[in-house]
């Protein structure tokens, strides 16, 4: 990515998606050229937490709310230390921000990281393109020489796919921190990080937990070096399919029949421990209204995703494995694809969505108290 301090917002810019559709509009934050998977969020807040998400690490996110950067940034907010989207793209971009806790514009802000925006475009259009055709390649260019849409589009034609792609080392952290326990500390949890989410460990703590986050690279040595009550797998980017690694390491954690709980990306890393397979979805699950049925309990939650693979495992039966039976435990209500798997003869379960949502909605939040109660009824 190349960044101008100036003259952003003047900058004509192209948006060029790999099948030739091209939507014009000007620059929004850094002027240059970018490139990632074209996906849509349809959160109408939480756009701070959406950009520094690790999950959507090489996409290129389009709002589908009209209006964007309305209470601006402060440093509060980010999930992890930078924003990882590759492009944003966003209509109507506020021309104000207004909130007691905004420190500058959300278009300072991605200029200052170097983050390729374009606003201005009919964002309705691309995303009912999107969700017709799928998720694809896109480049966004600003400032000069866009005329030549045949060269831009061999440009973005020539960036790899997001299948295939393994990107969980690429975001997650290289030295195991710790994140103590909120008062009390009643249990300790090694999380393997594939892209964890700064409010992950904060649910765990204010619960007593101390969290010892590892990288993506962890064996099962370094996760019981730690001696813990309980195992995390997070979220994180890329296609599981490539995760032979995690996948490993949470086969030995299932050997051991540790307490095991999965977000996301670790929901998907328990469907191919378990043994079933994963796929692309054609267009995924991004944004903070995603209607969810816990099968256990049968209530509906409205949930917060960014995904766009899902595990490939059976609805309405339960599984053998080679860890005990396995069924699903939660389902998308919009599409009816897997949002959950657990194990009925040892205490494992995981979810394909974020019940940490720091930005709402709330409703799965009790996921992380059904986890304390497996470390608590494995220790009893």
């Amino acid at each position: 990515m190349t960044t101008s301090t100036r003259g952003a917002a003047k900058a004509p810019a192209v948006l060029v998606l790999e099948d030739g559709r091209a939507f014009r509009g000007r620059a929004y934050g850094a002027v240059g050229e970018t490139f990632g998977e074209a996906v849509f969020s349809t959160g109408m807040t939480g756009y701070q937490e959406t950009l520094t998400d690790p999950s959507y690490h090489r996409q290129v996110v389009v709002m589908t709310a009209p209006h964007v950067g309305n209470t601006g940034v402060n440093d509060e907010d980010p999930e992890s230390g930078r924003i990882w989207v590759s492009g944003y793209v966003v209509r109507d971009p506020a021309r104000v921000s207004s909130n007691w806790r905004s420190q500058r514009s959300l278009d300072e802000e991605l200029e200052r990281q170097g983050v390729v925006g374009i606003s201005g475009i009919d964002t309705r259009a691309l995303t009912r393109h999107l969700r017709e055709r799928g998720a694809m390649r896109v480049g966004i260019f600003s400032g000069d020489a866009l005329a030549d849409e045949a060269a831009l589009l061999a440009k973005v034609q020539a960036q790899p796919q997001m299948k295939g792609a393994n990107l969980s080392a690429e975001v997650a952290t290289k030295e195991t921190y710790v994140v103590p326990a909120i008062g009390e500390k009643k249990f300790t949890v090694a999380a393997v990080d594939l892209g964890i989410k700064g409010m992950t460990p904060h649910r765990m703590a204010e619960r007593g937990i101390e969290v010892h986050v590892l990288p993506a690279t962890a064996t099962a040595e370094d996760i019981y070096a730690v001696r813990p009550d309980g195992v995390f797998f997070s979220n994180g980017p890329g296609d599981p399919a490539t995760a032979d690694g995690p996948v490993a390491v949470m086969q030995a954690v299932l050997e051991r029949r540790t307490p095991l709980f999965g977000i996301c990306f670790g929901n998907q890393i328990l469907g191919r421990a378990l043994g079933f397979g994963t796929y692309k979805l054609k267009y995924g699950h991004r944004g903070i209204n995603q209607p969810v049925q816990d099968r256990t309990t049968g209530k509906v939650e409205v949930t917060a995703h960014n995904h766009g693979f899902a595990v490939d495992a059976p609805l309405d039966k339960v599984s053998d494995t080679p860890y005990g039976r396995a069924e699903v435990s939660h389902v998308c209500l919009n599409d009816q694809v897997v949002e959950g798997l657990q194990l009925l003869d040892q205490p494992a379960f995981s979810v394909q969505y974020h019940p940490e949502a720091a930005a709402g909605p709330h409703d799965a939040a009790y996921l992380f108290d059904r986890f304390v109660s497996l470390m608590e009824a494995e220790r009893a």
